[in-house]
């Protein structure tokens, strides 16, 4: 018996590295996946691969998830996981090099494709009684990155955004929560890159390893978390720390502000 027998699962970026090691994972334990992928080709065998359906589709694009969200209800009854892991790099660490283009394209990818994933999966999961969102961000989500700095600010956005929400669905039965990689053997490190990363004595991580932090995630009760994935190292949720209050004044926690207004 797996530990995802019934459930149904949205997964994006799902045609290769970590989406792909995930999906896989998914199916093992039982679960009927959703592959989402700009890739056809490779969409289209993964899918048949873990006996799966596949949707072609930019993430970025919010009328892209209506048929996402529509294929997991028709072909499978209803969803109960979105991973929403498609993201990319712009290769470009001189900000004033960045184009328009490599940065609307990250955007896009890295933001929108997580806020209009979570937007459109959250009613659907709330009708099958709660489940989970869980979004691939990284550890450039929690330290300073100089190598790529918008990829360094995007997911940053993804940290907070999940944290954001994850109060607000508790009351729906939805945990959300995102993973935090180090660098992982996937497409986004070249072989130039993998080479220099091998020759330094840097370990990569296994796309396998995430996928098994995400299947934690998605079947544990905590929300709202961070979790660290290095290599040699199991899993663990960062630890934040609240900022410093106010000196004088009215005592109050920014976070009930329009709660009880």
């Amino acid at each position: 018996m797996g530990l995802l027998d019934g459930k149904v699962a949205v997964v994006t970026g799902a045609a290769s590295g970590i989406g792909l090691a995930t999906a896989r994972r998914f199916a093992a334990e039982g679960a009927s996946v959703v592959i989402v992928d700009r890739n056809a080709e490779a969409g289209e065998l993964a899918a048949k691969e873990i006996d799966g359906r596949f949707v072609s589709g930019n993430v970025g694009d919010a009328d892209a998830w209506t048929e996402i969200v529509a294929t997991a209800e028709e072909a499978f009854g209803g969803l109960d996981i979105a991973y929403l892991n498609a993201g990319i790099t712009t290769g470009e660490g001189n900000i004033a090099a960045l184009t328009d283009k490599q940065y609307r394209r990250i955007m896009a990818a890295n933001v929108d494709g997580v806020v209009f994933g979570a937007r459109a999966a959250i009613p659907a999961i709330a009708k099958r009684g709660g489940g989970a969102i869980v979004a691939t961000a990284s550890l450039a989500g929690l330290i300073a990155f100089p190598p790529d700095p918008i990829y360094n600010m995007t997911k940053h956005a993804v940290v907070g955004f999940i944290r954001g929400i994850a109060p607000q669905l508790e009351a729906q039965g939805i945990t959300a929560n995102c993973v935090c990689p180090g660098i992982v053997a996937t497409g986004l490190v070249d072989e130039e890159a993998r080479t220099r990363l091998e020759g330094a004595g840097f370990v990569l991580i296994e796309p396998e390893e995430i996928a098994a932090a995400v299947l934690d995630c998605v079947t544990g009760t905590a929300t709202g978390q961070a979790v660290v994935c290095q290599a040699g190292r199991e899993p663990v949720p960062y630890q934040f720390h609240d900022v410093p209050g106010p000196r004088r004044g009215e005592q109050r926690d920014w976070r009930a502000l329009g709660q009880n207004e």
